[in-house]
């Protein structure tokens, strides 16, 4: 029996509607983080997905789901500042070595994303309850790694994305304790974490590109 995978295509479309929904969603993303944080995290966050364009171009039709999720670790980690920028890069960096010669099965979703936030709370020293993305990324980890070895990578990427918002939500609730929020006290509670919210778009886009984080964030107007 064959296990479901995504195979280049599939993946290369996964991450044009990741994209799209960063683009749709760069001026709420911005705004959140004119809340919470420095008020760049739309800007980097397109300006990531825009050089990770430009590379899946060059690398043509042909490339594989680790060279697709390549090309978007080496835009966030060599063309992108700011904080979240590495950090999603090291998530994509992960992501790509788990992509096996069988395509992107969701053990290797699961896989890849369990080393990619191994990674980004080595780098960035956050934990679960710090108010930042690891906050959606831990509960995205968590749904993936329940999911069965024969559950279908969108089926698997759909309950990650559910987990992540729920994440999300949760964020709204916490006190920073990293990075410029960690300085606005309880101004920041009930805001929910940009970065968190970049995490869930990456998953639900999956699915489809996101339009407007109104529907996800009935609190965050």
């Amino acid at each position: 029996m064959t296990t479901p995978a995504f195979d280049g295509t599939l993946t290369r479309d996964w991450m044009h509607r990741f994209a799209d929904s960063v683009y749709a969603t760069e001026a709420e993303l911005t705004a959140l983080d004119q809340r919470v944080g420095d008020g760049d995290f739309g800007t980097n966050l397109t300006a990531g997905v825009r050089a990770a364009g430009h590379l899946l171009d060059a690398g043509g039709a042909e490339a594989g789901p680790s060279e697709t999720l390549g090309c978007m670790a080496t835009a966030f980690l060599d063309e992108i500042g700011g904080t979240s920028g590495p950090l999603f890069g090291l998530l994509f960096q992960a992501l790509s070595r788990s992509a096996s010669g069988n395509g992107l099965t969701s053990a290797g979703l699961a896989e890849g994303v369990e080393q990619g936030l191994a990674a980004i709370r080595r780098v960035g020293d956050a934990a679960p309850g710090d108010k930042t993305l690891v906050d959606a990324l831990t509960p995205a980890a968590a749904a993936l790694r329940g999911a069965s070895g024969g559950t279908p990578p969108d089926r698997a990427l759909s309950l990650a994305a559910d987990a992540a918002w729920q994440g999300v939500h949760d964020t709204a609730g916490l006190s920073a304790r990293m990075g410029r929020a960690s300085y606005l006290g309880e101004r920041v509670t009930g805001i929910p974490d940009p970065g968190a919210v970049g995490v869930a778009l990456l998953f639900a886009s999956a699915a489809g590109p996101v339009h407007t984080l109104a529907p996800y964030l009935p609190g965050a107007g």
